[in-house]
């Protein structure tokens, strides 16, 4: 199996250089490829270009067993897929055994969202007389002004941020950048914690940085400092629900579709690559249809 985990080195470069891929998304590749060439060694299949449509019927068989989730089966198929048609542009194969495996239908989950009156308990949670308070009201209210992803929010510099057009250059997926704007709460939010909560977290740092948000020691804060920093709010909130940077992702794009904002625009401020990944949100909004409906219609 040499020649296959060399082809696999290949790939992940082509990955890392040409595609300019995250970090998380080769490891799901090589993941997903790794568990495939283990069935080859199961099944004594010594070359890439051993392998056929049969072969791959026989793996996906083994997945759905396991009683892998469809999404997790699909993300495999879409992984070997592309493996494969790397493999074919560079003629190390004569055909890609995976162009004819299906995707499973994908299970269709309405996104959760936080109503009004759920984010509005959570904006009231921090003392806005601390650092630390400063910087978590200026990361939530940047988190549901922009609906941008957490990795994102964590890449911000303070040279991305435009007061003066109230926009903040965003780095999202493959290194594609968009403009995204914010609102005056947000606005005011940022304006304090950067002139006030920012210089004193900073100060703690042993290397000045530039990033916009600073954990405790005055280092760039982390993805799952985020997600930490929002539980706590959350508790101090006394709310029941879970809350994630992804909800409030999901909070931003339905507030805009339920208030009459079009979805190409909706696309755009998310950073979506395909629109089909931003009309999930348009399931939320017909439960608000239905009752705009309910209560203005003469004869509903």
């Amino acid at each position: 199996m040499e020649n296959v985990n060399f082809t696999l080195n290949l790939f992940i470069e082509y990955l890392q250089i040409e595609k300019n891929y995250s970090e998380y998304t080769i490891a799901c590749y090589k993941r997903d490829i790794g568990e495939f060439f283990e069935f080859m060694q199961r099944e004594k299949i010594e070359k890439l270009e051993d392998v056929t449509y049969s072969d791959v019927r026989l793996f996906l068989t083994e997945l759905h067993t396991k009683k892998q989730a469809s999404r997790s089966i699909a993300r495999k198929i879409s992984s070997l897929r592309s493996f494969y048609k790397f493999l074919l542009r560079e003629k190390i194969v004569q055909e890609n055994p995976f162009a004819l495996a299906s995707l499973p239908k994908r299970e269709q989950k309405i996104p959760q969202f936080l109503y009004k009156e759920e984010l509005e308990s959570l904006f009231l949670v921090n003392d806005l007389n601390t650092a630390i308070g400063q910087r978590n009201q200026a990361l939530i209210e940047l988190l549901y002004a922009t609906g941008i992803r957490v990795s994102e929010c964590c890449n911000i510099q303070l040279s991305d941020i435009d007061f003066s057009l109230s926009t903040i250059l965003i780095h999202g997926k493959g290194n594609k950048q968009r403009y995204v704007p914010f609102g005056s709460y947000a606005k005011e939010a940022l304006e304090r914690y950067i002139s006030d909560g920012r210089k004193q977290l900073l100060k703690k740092a042993k290397v000045p940085n530039h990033y916009l948000f600073l954990n405790f020691r005055g280092n760039p804060l982390t993805p799952r400092g985020v997600r930490n920093i929002l539980d706590e709010m959350v508790e101090k909130a006394s709310l029941s629900l879970k809350i994630s940077p992804h909800v409030l992702r999901h909070t931003f794009a339905t507030h805009l579709l339920n208030e009459g904002a079009d979805l190409r625009s909706v696309q755009e401020l998310l950073g979506h690559a395909h629109l089909s990944s931003t009309q999930v949100y348009t399931h939320v909004t017909k439960e608000h249809l239905r009752n705009i409906y309910l209560h203005s219609h003469p004869r509903a």
